[in-house]
């Protein structure tokens, strides 16, 4: 597995599949993920060489001695020691989901190591945009004809009146998926022992996000941004993804029809047809 040494010396693993073209560095979710979920992005390892980091104390890598540098704008300095280690003096980078608030704090600190960002149903917690509740209910609602809804719909209202529960967390996870099959119920079994859970609750600790400079580096930011929603994801619907997208100069948004949270599960054909036309390399 190969490996780099962090600014702290903490070891840190990544993968990489695909032969083909300049690399793609892609940053995990969760938050704080091992990589493993992405798998190779429905097939996009096709087209481009995918590096995909495990992030400090998940999956291959190891934990950090200091807890502490879990929180998400410390994990920029990992981006910068993974590009440093890959000899690159620039390069394209793909965040998914929570993945994203490391990759838009690494583009807005390191500009001109970045050709071009592209930002997969994304969390915009980094930019302080937050999706209301209503939101999230009228886009569980396009799911009311499946037979799972009326008790995932109940959780999800639990949820926004304060009451969540570990079960009506786990109850709400067919939203997140295009279709929920055996291969989406096994894709979400398998996330609950991928992710660190100290380092998740550490991700977005006091002092993480300063939203006010993140818009502003942002509004500087002159590559090409791509952003792709789900057309059915509950965590990260359209109507604040769009939000998100209209922050950058350059952004080009994308809805994927009947897609969740998960668009190369849901849809590899046409994930990879998108995406891998947004990182054609020039």
């Amino acid at each position: 597995m190969p490996a780099f040494s962090a600014y702290d010396g903490t070891k840190l693993a990544y993968h990489v599949f695909g032969e083909d073209g300049p690399p793609v560095i892609c940053l995990p979710g969760g938050p704080m993920q091992a990589s493993a979920y992405l798998g190779e992005l429905g097939g996009l390892s096709a087209h481009r060489r995918l590096i995909m980091p495990d992030l400090r104390g998940t999956g291959e890598s190891q934990a950090p001695q200091d807890p502490a540098t879990y929180r998400c704008d410390r994990l920029v300095d990992d981006v910068e020691a993974l590009r440093e280690h890959l000899g690159l003096d620039g390069m394209d980078l793909l965040g998914h989901s929570a993945g994203t608030n490391p990759a838009v704090l690494y583009a807005g600190r390191h500009p001109q190591r970045v050709r071009r960002l592209a930002l997969i149903t994304p969390s915009a917690m980094a930019a302080g945009i937050t999706v209301p509740g209503e939101v999230r209910r009228e886009t569980a609602r396009l799911r009311s004809g499946e037979a799972w809804f009326p008790e995932a719909f109940a959780a999800l209202e639990a949820i926004t009146a304060g009451h969540a529960t570990a079960e009506s967390w786990d109850a709400i996870a067919p939203f997140l998926y295009g279709r929920w099959d055996g291969a989406a119920r096994a894709h979400h079994a398998a996330g609950a022992e991928q992710r660190n859970q100290e380092a998740a609750a550490a991700f977005a600790a006091e002092g993480a996000f300063d939203p006010d400079a993140t818009r502003a580096a942002l509004a500087r930011f002159d590559a090409p941004v791509f952003v792709l929603a789900g057309e059915v994801d509950l965590n990260s619907p359209p109507p604040a993804v769009a939000g998100f997208a209209a922050l950058f100069p350059r952004a080009d948004l994308v809805v994927q029809p009947g897609a969740g949270h998960f668009p190369w599960l849901d849809d590899p054909e046409r994930f990879v047809a998108t995406t891998a036309g947004f990182l054609r390399p020039e």
